[in-house]
């Protein structure tokens, strides 16, 4: 993530440094797959065409994008992934949901449960804090000196956005679940350059953590999440402090 954004930061990101590149396009490629299966163009296929955006703005390969296509819409062979989410807690209770594409779900559901109990949490059941987090669109676009802050705020209600908000070096444009593609869409085509854009778990509220140890162990688990390929996304509503954030 380019520009700083609290709540960007909630949704624990890979991609810090090149070593990962590798395994984002993996799982980039799993969502392309996915996507995919409803049709393979994007101009009628919405959720293929966010799904694509995200990952062009990770900087993969179009020819890598083309092949995730074609697997996922049958025209090349490939693994069939089935999406399932896991809720739970970390060390002092903070929420937490992984999502995860994988093609054995006991296999993933076993690395979930290792996972939270190693890091002194624990996996729960369906819905024991997904309550805790509201689903929304958020696009985030880095500040610069031709972006003017009125005219892109005004630009993005047009649009249909929900709502604006300016932070440090980055603006934050809400939208429902429902209306993010048209608004993503209608964004672009009015050449708005975006560094992230993307439906996203938003927690209601925020836990502010600053127990030295809890932190540590709550950071080892979200690296342990990072590294199993299964894991899609993971977000929390812990506040950490920023350079742990980082």
């Amino acid at each position: 993530m380019s520009g700083h954004s609290k709540w960007a930061n909630i949704k624990h990101k890979k991609g810090k440094a090149d070593a990962l590149r590798g395994k984002i396009f993996t799982k980039l490629g799993k969502e392309i797959a996915i996507a995919a299966k409803g049709g393979a163009d994007i101009s009628t296929n919405r959720k293929l065409a966010d799904v694509v955006a995200k990952a062009k703005s990770n900087n993969m390969p179009n020819d890598t994008i083309a092949r995730a296509i074609k697997k996922g819409s049958g025209e090349m062979a490939g693994v069939e992934y089935e999406e399932i989410t896991y809720e739970g807690y970390g060390p002092s209770g903070i929420a937490v949901i992984v999502k995860t594409l994988t093609d054995n779900r006991n296999r993933t559901a076993g690395d979930a449960r290792h996972i939270f109990d190693k890091n002194g949490g624990s996996l729960g059941t369906s819905g024991c804090v997904s309550f805790m987090f509201d689903e929304k669109g958020l696009i985030i676009v880095e500040k610069n000196d031709k972006q003017d802050e009125e005219e892109l705020m005004m630009l993005a209600l047009d649009c249909g956005a929900d709502d604006f908000a300016a932070q440090e070096d980055s603006y934050e444009i809400y939208t429902t679940p429902d209306s993010f593609s048209e608004v993503r869409q209608k964004l672009e085509d009015a050449g708005i350059e975006m560094a992230s854009a993307e439906v996203t778990m938003i927690p209601q509220t925020t836990v502010e953590v600053t127990d030295e140890e809890v932190i540590k162990k709550f950071i080892k688990m979200l690296d342990m999440f990072d590294d199993n390929d299964d894991v899609q996304d993971v977000y929390h509503n812990a506040e950490l402090p920023e350079e742990d954030e980082e």
